[in-house]
C-alpha cells in the first residue's frame, strides 16, 4: 500500500470503484540473466491454481508484468504466459496488463491480452499510476459485459534506443512521450482505450527486441493512425537517442573540471554496472578512476559486496581494514586491493524517500562507508541501484554536500539526482550492461533492426 508499483495503484483504482479484489500470485526478482525453466514453470503453477481457485468470482482480470523476460525454455516469457491465461479463462474474460517502459512486446503479448498498457516515464515514476491506468482501463471493459473489444494496432521500431538514452527526462524522449499522451487523450475521445510506447529492454537478445508501439481504439482506423503518429515521432527523434559515452578517467577529469566552480555535485552515471540492467554492481573500475585522479569531495555507490561489509562491521567505525573490493562477480574484473577507512555503518534498513522507491522499504542487508584516497563508497550487502539519495543518507553521506557522484544506475538516478546535479556525465566504465549494443554477439534479432540509433 502506497507504493509506487503498479499492482499498488491498480488495487487502489479498482476500490475506489466499489470492487473486491482477489489478491493472486505476485513476485519479482532483480535482472540478471534468463529466468530458469523451473522457476518460471513453479510461479506458473501458483498462479494456475490461483485462477482455477478463483474462477466463479472473477469478472476481469489485471497482471502486473515487466514485459521482457527471457526463459532458459522460452524467449517470450510473458507471451507465454498470457497465452497460457486466455486458454484457461475464455475468450470473454477482460485481460490487461500493465507494462514495464522496457518491455520487448511480441505479437503473442498483444494477440493474448485485450490491452496492453505501458509506462510513460524513465525514471518510472508512473508505476501506480500505470496500474491506476490499466485497471481503470479493464474496469470499464467488464463494465460492457462482453462488447469491449478495442481495434489494435501494433508497430515495431526499426532501431534500438541503449537503455542509457532512454529517459524521459532529456530530450527526444522527454517530447515524444509528450506526443502519447496527447495520442492517448485523442483515442480516449472515441472510446476508453488508449496508446502506449516501449522503449524495450536491449539487453536481450530475442527476435522481437526494442521498441514498440500499441495502440486501442474504437474503429482499426482510429488505432492504425495513433499508432502511426507514434512511430512517427520515435523516427523523427531517433539522432537524439545517440549520446555521449565518457571514458573512466576522462569523466572524472572532467567532473573535476565542473565541480571547481560548481554549486551542485556534478553527477557521474557508472551506466554499465547498472543492477537494474543485470549488472552484479561490484565493479571498480569508476572507484578506481576517482581515486587514481584525486578526486576530491567523490563519493561512489552502491557497490554490492556482502564480504566486504561484513569485515566493515567486525572491524567497527573507525577503524581501518586491508580488503579485496569488488570485482568478485563481474566477469573478468579484479577486486580494489587497497587499505579502506569505515566511516559509517549502517543496516540497510530504511524507506526510500525520492520519486522512484518513494515509500519503499528497502532492506540492503548490512552497509557501510568506506573511504579510500579520499574518495567514499557506499557498500551494501544487496545488490540495488542507486536511485535514491536515502541510500547515502543511510550511511552519513549527504548528496547535495557532494563535489562529485558516482551512482551505479543507467537513468532511475535522475530521478531524485537529476534535481540537485550541476551536470550528468554518462560513463563506460567496465561492465556488463553494454551502452554501445553493437558490441554485443547478436544472433536472434529479427533481421532489418539497426543496433543503434543513426546519429545526424
Amino acid at each position: 500500500a502506497g507504493a509506487n508499483l503498479p499492482a499498488a495503484g491498480a488495487i487502489d483504482a479498482i476500490k475506489a470503484e466499489g470492487h473486491d479484489v482477489i489478491p493472486l500470485t505476485w513476485a519479482n526478482a532483480s535482472p540478471s540473466a534468463q529466468v530458469t525453466r523451473d522457476a518460471y514453470e513453479r510461479y506458473w503453477a501458483m498462479l494456475k491454481d490461483d485462477l482455477l481457485r478463483e474462477a466463479g468470482r472473477i469478472d476481469a482480470l489485471y497482471l502486473d508484468l515487466h514485459g521482457a523476460m527471457v526463459t532458459d525454455h522460452l524467449d517470450d516469457g510473458e507471451g507465454e504466459l498470457l497465452g497460457r491465461i486466455r486458454a484457461l479463462v475464455g475468450p470473454t474474460l477482460p485481460v490487461v496488463a500493465s507494462l514495464d517502459l522496457h518491455a520487448n512486446v511480441t505479437p503473442a503479448m498483444v494477440g493474448h491480452a485485450d490491452a496492453l498498457v505501458a509506462y510513460r516515464t524513465y525514471p518510472h515514476i508512473d508505476m501506480a499510476d500505470t496500474g491506476a491506468r490499466a485497471a481503470r482501463t479493464l474496469l470499464r471493459m467488464a463494465a460492457a459485459k462482453g462488447d469491449f473489444r478495442p481495434a489494435k494496432a501494433f508497430r515495431q521500431i526499426t532501431f534500438l534506443v541503449p537503455i542509457t538514452w532512454q529517459s524521459t527526462f532529456i530530450e527526444p524522449g522527454r517530447a515524444i512521450y509528450d506526443r502519447v499522451i496527447q495520442a492517448d487523450d485523442a483515442l480516449a475521445r472515441n472510446a476508453p482505450y488508449g496508446v502506449s510506447l516501449a522503449m524495450g529492454f536491449p539487453l536481450a537478445d530475442i527476435h522481437d527486441c526494442g521498441p514498440s508501439v500499441m495502440a486501442y481504439g474504437a474503429t482499426q482506423k482510429d488505432a492504425d493512425a495513433a499508432a502511426e503518429t507514434i512511430v512517427a515521432a520515435m523516427m523523427g527523434g531517433e539522432s537524439g537517442f545517440a549520446g555521449k559515452l565518457y571514458d573512466p578517467d576522462d569523466a572524472v577529469r572532467e567532473a573535476m573540471r565542473l565541480s571547481a566552480r560548481a554549486a551542485k555535485p556534478v553527477v557521474l552515471a557508472d551506466t554499465q554496472d547498472n543492477s537494474g540492467g543485470g549488472a552484479p554492481s561490484d565493479s571498480v573500475g569508476l572507484l578506481e578512476a576517482l581515486v587514481r585522479q584525486r578526486a576530491a569531495g567523490a563519493a561512489i555507490g552502491v557497490l554490492c559486496d556482502p564480504e566486504a561489509a561484513e569485515i566493515a562491521h567486525r572491524a567497527g567505525e573507525g577503524a581501518e581494514i586491508d580488503i579485496k573490493l569488488g570485482g568478485k562477480k563481474s566477469p573478468g574484473h579484479t577486486p580494489m586491493a587497497a587499505t579502506f577507512k569505515v566511516k559509517k555503518l549502517g543496516d540497510g534498513r530504511f524507506t526510500g524517500a525520492g520519486p522512484f522507491y518513494k515509500g519503499l522499504r528497502i532492506q540492503l542487508g548490512p552497509m557501510a562507508a568506506l573511504e579510500v584516497g579520499g574518495v567514499e563508497v557506499v557498500v551494501s550487502s544487496r545488490k540495488m541501484q542507486a536511485a535514491d539519495q536515502e541510500m547515502f543518507r543511510h550511511v552519513g553521506i549527504d548528496p547535495p554536500g557532494m563535489k562529485i557522484l558516482g551512482l551505479k544506475s543507467s537513468v532511475h538516478f535522475r530521478a531524485d539526482f537529476q534535481p540537485i546535479a550541476e551536470a550528468i556525465l554518462v560513463v563506460a566504465a567496465p561492465g556488463v550492461v553494454h551502452a554501445d549494443l553493437t558490441k554485443l554477439p547478436w544472433k536472434k534479432l529479427r533481421p532489418g533492426v539497426r543496433l543503434s540509433p543513426r546519429a545526424n
